[in-house]
């Protein structure tokens, strides 16, 4: 029986794991491909808006970008808009382009 706080037993450990070495399961690799993005532009060197389907939705994604091994691969930093949150954005462009040339 397990029991908060008390370290688990070798013999009380559920067998028929999928890892034979006892440790937390691994994670699996995403099975989703870059193929599917189409990148609209490059805001900035790692910086970037694409169109993609995300989970069956299509999704406008702006993202920052870094390099791993060769490979550009998206970062944490950034966000994607629903179709829904992406036509209030435009809708509100034009507020948006006044509150910055007030503020500039």
């Amino acid at each position: 029986m397990w029991r908060k706080g008390k370290k688990r037993q070798d013999e009380e450990s559920p067998t028929g794991a999928n890892d034979s070495d006892g440790g937390p399961p691994r994670k699996k690799a995403a099975t989703g491909s870059d193929e599917d993005d189409i990148v609209v532009c490059d805001i900035s060197k790692n910086r970037r808006v694409s169109v993609r389907c995300w989970q069956g939705k299509i999704v406008v994604d702006i993202r920052e970008f870094y390099s791993k091994d060769g490979k550009e691969l998206p970062g944490k930093k950034g966000i994607s808009l629903t179709m829904d949150q992406w036509n209030i954005l435009k809708d509100h462009i034009g507020e948006i382009d006044k509150a910055i040339a007030e503020n500039a």
